[in-house]
């Protein structure tokens, strides 16, 4: 009985050591060969139209989901007071083909130069902004590759590589003042890293979230 015991306590033992080894040769693995994050997401440059004169909006020709074209008349402002040579002033195109995703003007609305009135992205452009700790930030290199998983699309994998490396911590940024009382306490800082995504079908939504793990080995 106390050896039947005995190898009963034993092999308890061994699957304990077994368990503790495996989750600690998972945790050395991840964290000589990869930098990983969930504090990451879906962005992408924003494009503004603007006005090149200052006018009451007569036409409005897009709306949000809009697709559009380099140069594409987006809007048309008065042309009162305008010589017929300068027209085209009064004409708002699209600087790029993308997608229109904020209309920010009303027919009828006097309109500013310089006022934004449509926003655009290219959605062929989009890329993730991941923020990593500055304990992790050296092992990550430009074009090291990246395997990112899109919360829009789940358990869905995407990749991609680094594209550029912040120079700068994200507080540093940060439009809050920092503490002036006699208690400190050190914080883990984040910088930005762009990674740019690889080809891709599906239509990604700048602003949702991501986590990506970088191969740094």
């Amino acid at each position: 009985m106390k050896e039947k015991r005995k190898l009963l306590i034993i092999g308890i033992l061994a699957t304990i050591v077994i368990a503790l080894s495996g989750i600690v040769f998972y945790y050395w693995y991840e964290n000589t060969y990869y930098v990983s994050t969930d504090d990451a997401r879906v962005s992408a440059d924003l494009v503004s139209v603007t006005p090149q004169i200052t006018g009451k909006l007569l036409e409005l020709n897009v709306a949000e989901g809009d697709t559009v074209s380099k140069n594409e008349i987006l809007a048309r402002q008065d042309v009162n007071g305008l010589a017929d040579t300068n027209v085209e002033q009064s004409l708002m195109r699209s600087p790029i083909d993308g997608v229109v995703i904020k209309k920010q003007g009303t027919v009828g609305e006097l309109i500013s130069a310089g006022q934004s009135v449509i926003t655009l992205i290219d959605p062929s452009k989009l890329y993730v902004t991941a923020d990593i700790e500055e304990t992790k930030l050296g092992k990550v290199k430009v074009g090291q590759p990246v395997e990112i998983t899109i919360d829009q699309y789940d358990s869905q994998k995407f990749t991609g590589k680094v594209k550029s490396i912040g120079e700068v911590a994200n507080s540093a940024l940060s439009l809050l003042p920092s503490s002036t009382s006699g208690t400190f306490t050190k914080v883990v800082q984040r910088i930005s890293v762009k990674i740019e995504l690889d080809d891709f079908n599906n239509k990604i939504l700048p602003g949702t979230n991501a986590v990506v793990k970088i191969h740094v080995k």
